[in-house]
């Protein structure tokens, strides 16, 4: 090795341990404030930390499900329309003006289509009154829940800088002015300790509670989703039963419909404007 490239690696090892104690000298103020003593038991923020994260979950399904059953209503209500609407295009077709039977079949397709339309109206009031206003209710119980626990948290920040205090003080040699700034530091700290136990304590308590009381709350809702269902889906059933047998003609099995279908398809590509070229 080279004079030359023994001082360049002096120079940058130099450089390089400069810049490790100045990373160094900037990171130890994120230390300052903090306790030696272990203020709050480890099992403490572990139960603290699974119950809120249980609720956090519980908040995130709350408001998935009600924006899901808002799309499925959205959509209920969509495709009774457009069943309303295509029965309404059909009765202003010209054919219902030359072929009575026509006619006769569509107008039992318009009134199908509007009981349908009716029914799915109740059905989505019904779900709306029992199941995504008492999901609404519930959601916003959430925010004031999350407001707790960063009161919980700001506690905890207060209670610690002022720990970090108190240790201070206390590692100081015993003189009088250290004495009584000690004395006014513990001072300090027992209302503010205080009031982070009493919020620690009434959150472990109430988060479990108001986890648990989901059951209770959501099944009437979720019951009257179910039978909301099972009502609309059994007239539904009566409703195109009677279309079925208005509409049924004796002699005409499926089959042949599907053959005098196609004969009559046949019949117009034969026809040379829509002939292919």
């Amino acid at each position: 090795m080279t004079l030359g490239s023994s001082r360049n690696l002096s120079r940058s090892l130099s450089s390089t341990s400069e810049r490790f104690k100045l990373e160094t000298f900037l990171w130890i103020p994120f230390k300052i404030g903090q306790p030696k003593k272990q203020i709050v038991p480890k099992t403490v923020e572990r139960d603290f930390e699974r119950e809120y994260g249980k609720l956090q979950q519980l908040e995130e399904q709350t408001r998935k499900l009600q924006k899901d059953l808002k799309k499925s209503t959205d959509a209920d209500l969509a495709m009774s329309k457009s069943a309303v609407k295509i029965s309404l295009d059909l009765l202003s077709n010209p054919l219902c003006e030359q072929d009575q039977d026509f006619l006769n079949m569509v107008t039992a397709l318009d009134t199908a289509m509007k009981r349908m339309d009716a029914f799915n109206q109740e059905k989505v009031n019904q779900i709306q009154k029992t199941v995504v206003e008492p999901l609404k209710k519930f959601g916003s119980v959430f925010p004031s829940l999350n407001m707790a626990v960063k009161r919980r948290e700001q506690a905890l920040q207060d209670y610690r800088r002022l720990q970090a205090k108190v240790e201070k003080y206390e590692e100081k040699e015993k003189t009088g002015p250290v004495l009584a700034k000690l004395h006014q530091a513990r001072e300090e700290l027992r209302p503010v300790r205080d009031d982070f136990e009493a919020k620690n304590k009434q959150l472990l308590d109430e988060m479990p509670r108001f986890y648990n009381s989901r059951l209770d709350y959501f099944q009437p809702s979720f019951e009257s989703l179910i039978r909301a269902q099972v009502v609309y889906y059994s007239e539904m059933h009566k409703i195109f039963g009677d279309l079925t047998q208005q509409l049924d003609q004796p002699g005409h099995p499926d089959e042949q419909r599907e053959r005098e279908n196609e004969a009559k398809l046949s019949e117009l590509r034969a026809l040379s404007i829509v002939a292919d070229d």
